[in-house]
């Protein structure tokens, strides 16, 4: 099968596009012929040598965890010829940017009829890890208020659109270009984070979910309620988040996404509800997945970059 290999850790120019064998799925395991794989930054920082893949021992490996397509070795409650998507055993490095990809079959669901493939398969790493952030860490009940920083991304928007949904006021950070969608999708307020500093017109919120990191984190403690929290997403951000807000004496966290967690069939539900707008910002195809990072590491996209295998 065709397969987006990293034979070491670079910049984009290690995707290297190669034939491999075809997985052969353990016990339990599905098998999943990729149609669409989500490109996320996870993905770009383990290329580059971060993230998961300081534990890969420096055997090639390829990237990517998001994935849509079709069954082709059932197990447990999937069968043969379903259609479905999931976060296909992240944080391995048998990735999703390839033609095939085997994982536990709790990993996937079955895609409803008439989601995209595209939608599919941009959904599942960004959607579970905004759920789990909110829901499992932040414990977010209906009519509290909670300030989403980068809300137009591809956590962001899924993250205001779960916050509106389980009752919350929502309160978006993102450019001005992007307010009316934010808008759209739920948000209560937005502000302008280039031509607003946020702490000066935000009111007290009882979460932060935090998808920057840095100075934002240091910053929105000023608008934390007492015995608010704090939810910093970028890894690399929480250790200074943690430290800032020991010293300030306010809550914070970080938040990891658990593959076969809680989040995916809840967001499918949204979905099907038509409560949930899954944004694909562009597609590539999988020999272009070089151009999607280099598009990815920008910073700028609304919604999420897909690949079609």
């Amino acid at each position: 099968m065709r397969a987006i290999v990293c034979e070491s850790t670079g910049g984009p120019e290690v995707l290297q596009l190669l034939d491999v064998p075809v997985p052969v799925p353990a016990p339990g395991e599905v098998r999943v012929r990729v149609e669409a794989a989500g490109v996320n930054p996870i993905d770009w920082k383990t290329r580059a040598g971060g993230g998961p893949a300081r534990t890969f021992g420096g055997k090639p490996f390829t990237v990517g965890w998001d994935a849509a397509g079709v069954v082709d070795v059932a197990a447990g409650d999937l069968a043969e010829g379903d259609a479905v998507l999931g976060m296909a055993r992240f944080p391995s490095p048998d990735g999703a940017y390839a033609e095939y990809v085997t994982a536990p079959a709790g990993h996937f669901v079955r895609r409803p009829e008439g989601m995209p493939i595209l939608e599919a398969a941009a959904l599942p790493l960004a959607g579970m890890t905004a759920w789990q952030s909110l829901v499992d860490v932040g414990a977010l009940q209906a009519g509290q208020r909670v300030l989403i920083h980068a809300a137009a991304g591809g956590v962001g928007h899924l993250a205001v659109q779960i916050a509106k949904a389980r009752g919350a006021y929502v309160i978006g950070t993102a450019s001005e270009a992007k307010h009316d969608l934010l808008r759209e999708l739920g948000a209560d307020e937005v502000v302008d984070y280039r031509s607003t500093a946020f702490e000066k017109v935000v009111e007290p919120v009882d979460l932060v979910y935090d998808l920057v990191g840095g100075e934002t984190s240091v910053r929105s403690f000023d608008v934390l309620t007492p015995g608010g929290l704090l939810i910093c997403l970028p890894t690399v951000a929480v250790a200074a988040a943690l430290e800032a807000a020991e010293q300030r004496g306010v809550r914070a966290t970080g938040a990891y996404v658990r593959a076969g967690g809680s989040g995916l069939a809840e967001l499918v539900e949204l979905y099907t509800a038509g409560r949930l707008r899954i944004l694909v910002a562009e597609t590539f195809p999988l020999e272009r997945a070089a151009d999607a990072h280099r598009l990815g590491e920008q910073g700028r996209t609304t919604g999420k970059i897909v690949l079609t295998v």
